[in-house]
């Protein structure tokens, strides 16, 4: 008997599950050390005790060979943002070990972590000063009256005021305890982001109305002088201006720029501004025109930048003069979180493939051979996974469209499966070649084991297959994308791999928005599992915390544009749903407001529709804490099991 309740015991685990799924670590905030010769990134971990749920971050180092890994911080005390000391024997982190995230130092060769400030507003993020002696930091003035007025009970709110707009700060490195910082840049706008001059003279910086969300439009970039504070407007246009990076000779700075106006899928160019004279360059589009710069190489005569290349994602460089060409893609899966050292001679990444979960490389600009230097889910099993294709279709007006096709981990040619359409936020979101066991919203990896074929179609709107693609949705919502899907699963069908009697939807954001639709439109699917769905155009543009968004997609605010918000509503098409739906929404989604889904739910009900809505304290627009992931994958999955198997 209890050789056979530990064969059954070994049959439960032989397989991907939910709960496995939260056990691969996250790798991110790769840095190679100026001298080139360690690498230091943050690893994540899901801690599911009894009192627990919440991401343990922990910064971990080894060398550019992928030896001597160990951690640098304690394991129950977070650590994130790692940077390099200009001598490559210290460490900088940011820490909330005190309440509150603080900047700390520690050495690679062991001691304890010092703290170098002791704010009592909130620290943002920092930048150490090319020579080591300073640090910028941005971070938001603690406002004494606030807990006074909460106890007095006066603690209203003026919707769009007392937005907690970050300053610009500095202090020494040197000297002992938690410097005093002084004063750059006021709060009259927010401070996004910072870099320094290489002479360690000036901080360039990005600066937005206001950390609202919706106020990304307003992006220009300033710069200020560090001995004097004195402050001077690089770029100030109705385009948005951001991401400055100065070359290492000083003669450069690189930053983004969109259209005028902005556009909320994105078309952007990087720009050379000379610093002697101030002329502005344009330099050549790059293939998805959603260039996200990482730094200069140490001849500054190439920019580096990293961008959505179809299913993947691809490193490139961008020179001075001529167009962007590829630095490096990896043969199998994607390349990101791209970080160069300051010396301009070796890059760390992060990179995944559907079989293989992400892990830290490092390689050199000159021979870009790729060496890995984390271990971070090695102890991993190695259960099977279903083989994940790239796949084309021509939709229903003839524009191919491509997609992930995940089969199921026992396919056999020629046989039926389950199958599962699912569909990405966004809309501008890409499907990409990741890790199928990570943890997420869709267990990938249990639902392939569990037998289903699962489809991820980056559809018309989607980034990864340049401007005109992404734009090709605007206005239409739900018209011309949802024939996209519907031919991706036709062709699924065709292959001879979807039972079309055996069909579900799901998807969260857009997604949700889409699954909305589909239950709307069709009757084709059995299930439909609708996570933070917009349904209603009209109420989402006056309640959502981004309300310029629909109206730049359709054309004009809701009084101007009414036909268009209508039309593309799934509540106004609700009537007549069928299809059991579940819908799963986060009680603090300032982006898509519970009430989106909560108006689906209570038309499905009252109309005898199979339903069920669950919310969840505290979560935002996506789950954050591991044990919302868990009953959000576990749900989704029993719902499948339920109505479409």
């Amino acid at each position: 008997m209890r050789s056979f309740v530990f064969l059954l015991t070994s049959v439960a685990l032989a397989q991907w599950t939910p709960e496995l799924a939260l056990k691969v670590k996250s790798v991110t905030a790769p840095a190679p050390s100026p001298d080139g010769k360690h690498v230091v990134w943050v690893e994540t971990r899901a801690v599911m005790e009894t009192d627990k749920s919440e991401m343990a971050t922990q910064i971990m180092v080894a060398t550019a060979t992928g030896t001597g890994r160990f951690a640098l911080t304690a394991a129950d005390k977070n650590a994130t943002a790692p940077a390099w000391a200009p001598d490559s024997k210290q460490v900088y982190f940011l820490s909330n070990r005190t309440g509150k995230p603080q900047l700390y130092r520690i050495a690679i060769d062991g001691g304890e972590a010092e703290a170098l400030t002791d704010l009592k507003g909130s620290l943002a993020s920092y930048r150490l000063s090319p020579d080591g002696k300073r640090v910028a930091l941005t971070a938001t003035e603690e406002r004494a009256d606030d807990e006074k007025a909460k106890k007095e009970k006066r603690d209203w709110t003026v919707i769009d005021e007392h937005t907690s707009n970050a300053g610009l700060w500095v202090i020494d490195a040197e000297g002992d305890g938690p410097r005093k910082p002084k004063k750059l840049v006021g709060a009259e706008r927010h401070i996004a982001e910072i870099t320094w001059s290489p002479d360690s003279k000036r901080v360039a910086f990005g600066h937005v109305k206001s950390p609202l969300a919706d106020h990304w439009t307003t992006s220009d970039l300033a710069e200020v002088e560090v001995e004097r504070a004195t402050v001077k407007t690089l770029a100030a246009t109705n385009a948005t201006e951001s991401d400055p990076h100065y070359s290492p000779d000083g003669k450069h700075l690189a930053f983004i720029r969109s259209t005028d106006p902005p556009r909320w899928a994105q078309e952007n160019r990087v720009v050379l501004m000379n610093r002697s004279s101030g002329e502005l360059r344009v330099l050549p589009k790059t293939f998805d025109e959603q260039p996200k710069l990482f730094g200069w190489t140490g001849d500054s005569a190439r920019m580096l930048f990293g961008e959505a290349l179809r299913t993947k994602q691809a490193l490139y460089a961008m020179p001075v003069d001529g167009p962007p060409t590829v630095l490096y893609t990896p043969p199998t899966g994607i390349a990101s979180g791209a970080a160069l050292n300051s010396s301009g001679t070796h890059l760390a990444l992060t990179q995944e493939s559907a079989s293989e979960p992400a892990e830290v490389f490092v390689m050199t600009l000159a021979d870009r051979k790729p060496v890995k230097v984390s271990a971070a889910n090695t102890s991993l099993p190695k259960f099977p996974l279903g083989e994940t294709r790239v796949i084309t279709w021509k939709s229903k007006d003839g524009l191919p469209v491509e997609g992930l096709l995940t089969l199921p981990a026992s396919y056999e040619k020629g046989k039926k499966y389950p199958f599962l359409l699912n569909i990405h936020g966004g809309p501008a979101g890409v499907f990409a070649e990741t890790f199928l066991g990570r943890y997420g919203i869709y267990p990938l990896a249990a639902l392939s084991e569990k037998g289903y074929a699962v489809l991820r179609p980056n559809i018309r709107g989607s980034s990864g297959y340049g401007r005109e693609f992404r734009f090709a949705n605007y206005k239409d919502w739900g018209g011309k994308d949802y024939e996209d899907l519907m031919a991706g699963v036709d062709e699924v069908i065709k292959q001879g791999i979807a039972d079309p009697e055996h069909m579900g939807v799901l998807g969260w954001s857009y997604g949700g928005y889409m699954t909305s639709w589909i239950v709307t439109q069709t009757k084709r699917f059995k299930a439909a599992a609708a996570g933070a769905p917009v349904t209603n155009l009209w109420s989402f543009t006056g309640t959502a915390d981004i309300p310029g968004f629909l109206p730049d997609y359709f054309g004009g605010e809701p009084w101007a544009a009414f036909d268009n918000f209508q039309k593309h509503s799934p509540m106004n098409f609700v009537k007549g749903v069928t299809t059991p739906t579940l819908i799963l929404h986060g009680q603090a989604d300032l982006r898509v407001p519970l009430t989106q889904g909560k108006e689906f739910y209570e038309s499905l009900k009252r109309q005898g529709v199979t339903t069920k809505m669950v919310t969840y304290p505290r979560m935002p627009h996506g789950p954050v804490e591991p044990k919302f992931m868990l009953d959000i994958m576990t749900r989704n999955m029993e719902w499948m099991d339920r109505y479409v198997r």
